[in-house]
């Protein structure tokens, strides 16, 4: 990327203690000026505002480090496919973002800074809709999976069981974005708690939190025979290479991807020191716990899965699992 990121930092650095009013600011003036863009996204835009704030605070810091920018951007503009967006849109949303940043950095604005701006969003715009073009005859936008399996561990998290109508590519370790009929176009990201099936099925782990529109729909108002939409498998967590120890730490729902991640190495025939910590307030809330137990019983992974207070007098606990 042939840019200026030192301009583009300092500039940024005004509007990151805004970062609410900016992105309000940005969303209005997209749709002012291009109305035609609200029904790409959802009635409520507290979350969104949030996610295009913080991809756009990771672009701006990692302008030093172009492969690694480069790949971020390529996976955006493959996930922005299920939103429906177009290479055309892309002009809107750098005329809205130019304007934001332009007004909240306004004290130090120059025509080198704006110059600064405009080259690395065409640099960063082109590598998302390259990125978009080249895997729209490779995979779909979106996949439709039913639900074959909703098993409800607790009043507030339950196991889905997924099965795409297509092939879903991923590698342990990833998370997908999943939209329900009930909240059509607001997508929330869940990690897949497995490895790759040979079956095509994938599962999540779902907590409903409080005002949780997806995640409270997926646990408590989900059935099987269910239909939701699943976005592209994304991020860049994946078993480690080799044959080193591996040290997993989770706490909540958040042992998903670890849990993917363990039965990766395990099916791979590699024998490394798996140690898993694992923290919860109470032992029903250790979803996989009987994954653990099945595989030390079959002597394929956990050497030991027990459940101990963290400390006297403190509420929580902590299950340790060892190969």
């Amino acid at each position: 990327m042939s840019v200026n990121p030192r301009l583009i930092k300092e500039s940024f650095a005004l509007v990151e203690p805004v970062a609410a009013q900016a992105a309000a600011y940005f969303y209005g003036r997209l749709f002012a000026e291009s109305p035609h863009l609200r029904g790409m996204f959802p009635p409520a835009l507290d979350v969104q505002r949030d996610r295009l704030f913080g991809a756009l605070t990771r672009i701006v810091w990692s302008l030093d480090s172009p492969d690694g920018l480069a790949a971020y951007l390529g996976q955006l503009g493959r996930d922005h496919r299920k939103y429906g967006v177009l290479a055309e849109h892309y002009t809107a949303v750098g005329n809205a973002l130019l304007a934001t940043v332009r007004r909240f950095a306004a004290e130090i604005w120059t025509s080198e800074i704006e110059a600064a701006w405009v080259a690395a969003y065409t640099a960063a715009a082109n590598i998302m809709i390259d990125a978009a073009e080249s895997d729209s005859g490779v995979s779909p936008a979106w996949w439709l999976a039913e639900v074959i399996d909703h098993d409800r561990r607790t009043e507030d998290i339950a196991v889905l069981t997924l099965r795409p109508a297509q092939p879903l590519p991923f590698t342990a370790g990833q998370y997908v974005n999943v939209q329900t009929a009930r909240w059509p176009r607001v997508w929330r990201t869940f990690s897949i708690a497995n490895a790759p099936r040979a079956d095509n099925t994938i599962s999540l782990h779902v907590r409903a939190v409080p005002g949780g529109w997806v995640s409270t729909a997926l646990v408590r108002h989900t059935r099987i025979g269910d239909t939701l939409m699943l976005g592209p498998p994304m991020g860049t967590m994946a078993p480690p290479a080799g044959d080193r120890d591996i040290l997993a730490v989770a706490g909540g729902t958040g042992l998903a991807p670890l849990k993917a991640i363990v039965e990766d190495v395990i099916a791979s025939g590699r024998r490394p020191n798996i140690h898993l910590l694992f923290g919860a307030r109470r032992e029903r809330s250790c979803t996989t716990c009987p994954t653990w137990r099945g595989w030390s019983r079959r002597g394929r992974g956990c050497g030991c899965c027990r459940w101990s207070p963290t400390s006297p007098g403190t509420p929580g606990c902590a299950a340790a699992c060892r190969t």
